[in-house]
């Protein structure tokens, strides 16, 4: 048996919203205990979710957590782009409650408050573990750190009317591909044959 740090939060009175309940006592955490999980809710994790980065558009991730027998104290939430540049999570640079459940990123402003270090337009995976940090080992009833989510942020373009000048930059390729492509010939055959037959029956008729 392996006595883990006392877990520390609220003991009595409302807990916060969004959060799971600790206590003050010492945890008995058995060395067959499973490692604690961390399980993203939101957004799903089935395909990559893409964000805008705009005024009015916070990004909310949710979680939900799984034989954590010893409240964290801490939650770091960290966004690690494709290009090796972290950014830290939230309103409150990437530390939270270790009680917390979610976390509302403005990434609008972060852009707007840090323009030395602006969000790229990239693929980036979040990243959340505890106050042992990113490399902790496994350990019975303490939370593994979780790098699962993966997601992409993105700046509009401005609209741009066709009058002020916006053209199709990929639509006069596009029509080339369909009128060179082998199936697109064939049924512009096909269609030109029974056009042609059709027009020598009418004539035959006439006749």
């Amino acid at each position: 048996m392996a006595t883990q740090p006392a877990a520390t939060s609220q003991a009595s009175g409302s807990q916060p919203s969004g959060s799971v309940s600790a206590s003050q006592t010492q945890i008995n955490i058995p060395q067959s205990a499973p490692a604690g999980a961390l399980s993203i809710t939101q957004p799903p994790q089935t395909t990559i979710a893409f964000f805008k980065i705009a005024s009015s558009q916070p990004i909310t991730f949710a979680w939900n957590f799984t034989d954590v027998l010893s409240i964290p104290q801490a939650l770091t939430v960290s966004a690690v782009c494709d290009n090796g540049i972290t950014y830290p999570v939230g309103p409150t640079n990437g530390v939270i409650e270790g009680t917390a459940t979610s976390v509302v990123w403005d990434v609008y402003s972060w852009q707007q408050n840090n323009p030395e270090s602006p969000l790229a337009q990239a693929t980036y995976t979040l990243e959340i573990y505890d106050q042992r940090g990113p490399g902790a080992a496994r350990a019975p009833g303490l939370l593994q750190a979780n790098s699962a989510l993966r997601f992409a942020l993105y700046s509009p373009q401005p609209y741009t009317p066709i009058a002020s000048g916006w053209t199709c930059s990929g639509c006069n390729g596009a029509l080339a591909a369909y009128t060179t492509h082998p199936a697109f010939v064939s049924i512009f055959a096909t269609i030109l044959v029974m056009f042609l037959s059709g027009f020598a029956l009418i004539r035959r008729g006439l006749d």
